[in-house]
């Protein structure tokens, strides 16, 4: 992390600034309302206990279903200059390795102050939609308010109870109305997946590898993919996150985007297409992208997730940029959006804190806290630290993967190339699911190849796991 420029250590004074807070922030008055009533529920992965957003549903009887997203105030907490932001402006997130996860903002904070706990009532910035019964989003209102988290449950439980294929999660039983709660909301969640894949929003499946530990070494790095439940609070954070975004361009201030570029590569997406008996436009085009992704889950659904990786690369990664009232900006390519920033979760990311503080602003009718200079300052600092963030979490799991490699030196594996430039060319295998670079026999591979590499070198220290091209 120090050779990234990013800090893994609080200083001492944003350590007295933590431990001196004894209660979270809380107020009253007009302007906040008690939605405390409510059956508002988290969904997070089993251990996390940074909880930055709820959600509850309200059926309308017209069909539509309004849906409320209540966001962590922790702008109430951590102040603009102080010693905690200040912390978060150098690492502008948090840094989830296999060895150890080095937080935001102090875990007092983040865990505890700020999050959004079951059994707290904390203040909330938040988004209200009502989503009419074909997923047009017919009404918004974004407001601040007291919440109080009825359950704490998990994507993997939840996802099973949605599928039938598992138990009902405890809380539904204890919490009377839950159980109904989450059925509307995935029914909302599965109709606005299903508009915004119409509009050519791209339906990838990756594979994420997650560290396995048994006594406290490290014994596998086992794929997980996204299940039912993370796609329902997906789906609302991006609905969530699209509205932030158009609030403040109606309110004019402004703010910082969240862009993916029309991919540059896209010859090579057609190619790759080409390949598999399919044909693309010669130009970028969303939907005809969605269109082929889609027949190729059908078709293939086994592979699905080595093609998805691939198109992931070739589309380019996202990034921060500012954005001011009335003037055109790139959307958001993977998602088919033209608004969206990073609001909905405060306590693991800089950008979405710094949209927080923009929407109290513009709730209080007061001036931006930042200028328009400092905002584009920070949107290319937030997407420089958010990329070497990035380096240090792939260079850790590399090191874990080198460790479960190292004794398997000289054996074959089957992998599909995932990364070819003038740097090297490198390959993903399945099991462990991990990259490594080819160092012999790399010549005329390319982004989407499948193709068969000998282990040759791990370098545990370094994460460096190194194949040679086999036949």
């Amino acid at each position: 992390m120090l050779e990234r420029g990013l800090s893994p250590d609080f200083s001492a004074a944003a350590w007295a600034q933590s431990n001196a807070l004894t209660s979270a922030a809380m107020e009253t008055g007009p302007a906040i309302r008690d939605l405390r009533a409510l059956l508002w529920a988290s969904i997070d992965n089993d251990d996390s206990r940074d909880l930055d957003q709820l959600s509850v549903a309200e059926p309308l009887s017209s069909g539509a279903v309004k849906i409320l997203v209540a966001i962590a105030d922790v702008d109430s907490t951590v102040k603009v200059g102080s010693a905690i932001d200040e912390h978060a402006w150098i690492n502008t997130t948090s840094v989830y390795t296999a060895a150890q996860v080095f937080p935001m903002l102090p875990e007092r904070l983040s865990t505890d102050l700020t999050s959004l706990g079951q059994g707290q009532e904390r203040l909330a910035i938040v988004i209200e939609m009502t989503i009419a019964a074909d997923g047009a989003l017919m009404q918004s209102d974004i407001y601040r308010a007291v919440v109080l988290n009825r359950a704490k449950l998990a994507y993997g439980s939840v996802a099973a109870w949605l599928q039938r294929t598992g138990a009902a999660p405890g809380p539904l039983a204890s919490v009377a109305g839950l159980d109904e709660q989450l059925r509307i909301q995935d029914q909302v969640a599965q109709t606005l997946k299903r508009t915004r894949h119409e509009r050519g929003a791209l339906s990838l499946q990756t594979i994420e590898a997650r560290a396995v530990f048994d006594n406290g070494l490290l014994s596998d790095l086992r794929s997980d993919q996204k299940n039912r439940a993370e796609e329902l609070i997906e789906d609302f954070m991006i609905a969530a996150n699209g509205m932030s975004a158009r609030y403040l361009e109606q309110k004019g201030l402004p703010s910082i985007r969240r862009v993916l570029r029309t991919p540059k590569r896209w010859e090579r997406i057609v190619v790759l297409a080409e390949r598999l008996g399919e044909r693309l436009p010669p130009t970028p085009n969303a939907l005809a992208l969605n269109a082929f992704l889609a027949k190729r889950r059908e078709a293939d659904p086994e592979r699905f997730p080595d093609l998805s990786l691939s198109i992931i690369k070739l589309l380019g990664s996202g990034e921060y940029v500012l954005e001011l009232p009335g003037q055109p900006i790139e959307g958001h390519f993977g998602l088919a959006v033209q608004d969206y920033t990073h609001s909905t979760a405060p306590n693991r990311r800089f950008p979405d804190l710094i949209t927080q503080r923009l929407l109290k602003a513009a709730l209080a009718g007061a001036p931006a806290p930042y200028t328009v200079e400092a905002l584009g300052a920070l949107a290319a600092h937030c997407t420089e630290q958010e990329n070497r963030a990035a380096k240090v979490e792939r260079q850790v799991r590399k090191s874990a993967a080198a460790l479960l490699l190292a004794s398997r030196i000289g054996q074959r594996f089957d992998a599909i190339v995932t990364g070819a430039s003038d740097k090297g060319t490198w390959v993903r295998i399945a099991q462990p699911a991990v990259e490594g670079r080819v160092v012999k026999g790399s010549g005329g591979l390319d982004v989407g190849d499948r193709v068969a590499v000998t282990l040759v070198h791990t370098d545990i220290e370094r994460g460096f796991i190194d194949f040679a091209r086999s036949g």
